[in-house]
């Protein structure tokens, strides 16, 4: 389902019949901002998408115009790399831009290439994402054919590459360094940083800027409305809209459109129709796997944007909202999220290689029946020694929500005690 919110950037073409064709796509005005892009100065243009307030949707939150900004003067080549890793459960918003309109990616990614003068785009896609792509492959050939993409594009003087890349199905290759890596074509292990972010050495050593697919989807947008109309759609440091992944117990989950501050009820009751067979609300978790969880008292009166969230004590992470009433158990639910990051640990890290594990073992034991009372100050205690002790933050995505269940649901892990 795709979203129905009054107002929509990058999902208002997805039910266009045939929009991954580049001549659809064109009718319906593809790469016009890139061509007005490239009559600009590519300073200016990396200064209009600053002025917007749009940050990364991936999951941080930066503001992408700084990013852009960080890429060194003097230093050649550089690249721009796609983030379409999109691996955290509840997170399914990047394949509809794949899927449905790739042609707007493609002019993105163009168009932030030219403001950061990139010599080549790799756009990277999480290995079990057959059908995406496919439909973006396609969509790169075209956008070849017509003269987009290559050398001297539109004549401007100016030439640029888009190469396709599958990941191997890798959680951590989402991680931008993980990426890298896996680019070069080794083990999709993170790097270390601070000191160096991929904007300054990033891809075989040169400057890099990785943004993820919504990210760069709105970049054309931005061109189109104007920065300071993109900015005040959405909430004070916030701009624009987000495409929010709704899922759990509503009645109606999907993807919506919807200005970055909308109330977190009203994406539930208003727009996803509310939980089914009158359940009550029990708990939700804002922004994909990896973020606390919130009670439903915590829930009220909260705007969905990258502060409200944060100061509610969660994130918005990549906007991934997901739904659960009253019939869920939480340690059940504390063990599957676990078993997912124990499963995706790349073992490069001892904290998290070895403490996911044990979390998963001793997470178990509330399911079986075995588990004793000091199982979940243990828990705590290893949750807290991984967080903050690793190299990326696939720890901080398991410790983070385990300790935020153990705090908020504690009652619940006691129940399940056998002492």
């Amino acid at each position: 389902m795709i979203g129905n919110g009054s107002t929509l950037l990058l999902s208002r073409n997805f039910a266009v019949d045939n929009m991954a064709s580049i001549d659809v796509a064109m009718k319906n005005g593809a790469y016009e901002q890139f061509k007005r892009a490239l009559k600009m100065k590519p300073e200016e243009v990396t200064q209009v998408v600053k002025e917007s307030g749009l940050r990364g949707h991936g999951g941080a939150g930066f503001s992408t115009g700084t990013k852009w900004g960080f890429v060194p003067k003097d230093k050649f080549p550089r690249y721009v790399t796609v983030n379409g890793d999109e691996s955290e459960p509840g997170t399914c918003k990047d394949r509809l831009i794949l899927e449905r309109d790739p042609h707007l990616l493609i002019e993105g990614a163009l168009i932030c290439a030219y403001a950061v003068q990139a010599e080549r785009i790799y756009i990277y896609i999480r290995g079990e994402y057959f059908y995406p792509t496919m439909v973006t492959a396609r969509a790169v050939q075209e956008a070849y054919a017509k003269g987009f993409a290559g050398q001297n594009i539109l004549n401007s003087g100016w030439s640029c590459g888009i190469h396709m890349h599958n990941g191997a199905g890798a959680y951590i290759c989402g991680e931008e360094t993980g990426l890298i890596e896996s680019l070069e074509g080794k083990k999709g292990w993170p790097r270390l940083k601070p000191p160096f972010y991929p904007a300054a050495i990033g891809l075989w050593g040169q400057p890099t800027i990785v943004n993820n697919v919504e990210t760069l989807a709105f970049v054309p947008r931005i061109l189109e409305i104007g920065a300071e109309k993109f900015s005040s759609l959405g909430s004070p440091k916030n701009g624009g809209t987000a495409l929010y992944s709704l899922s759990g117990h509503v009645n109606r989950p999907g993807v919506y459109e919807l200005p970055m501050g909308t109330p977190l009820m009203d994406l539930i009751d208003k727009f996803g129709g509310g939980i089914p067979n009158g359940k009550k609300l029990k708990a939700v978790i804002p922004g994909g796997s990896s973020s606390h969880i919130l009670t439903a008292e915590e829930c009220e009166n909260l705007p969905l944007d990258f502060e409200s969230v944060a100061a509610r004590g969660s994130m918005l992470g990549s906007a991934a909202v997901m739904v659960i009433d009253e019939t869920v158990s939480i340690p059940k639910l504390m063990h599957w999220m676990v078993r997912f990051y124990a499963h995706e640990s790349c073992g490069q890290c001892t904290p998290c290689r070895e403490g996911t594990d044990w979390l998963l073992r001793l997470s178990k034991k509330f399911l079986d029946g075995t588990a004793r009372r000091r199982d979940i100050d243990d828990m705590w205690e290893l949750a807290d020694n991984i967080d903050g002790k690793t190299i990326c933050a696939l720890g901080a995505a398991v410790a983070w929500p385990t300790k935020s269940y153990l705090v908020k649901f504690r009652h619940e892990f006691e129940a399940a005690c056998r002492n």
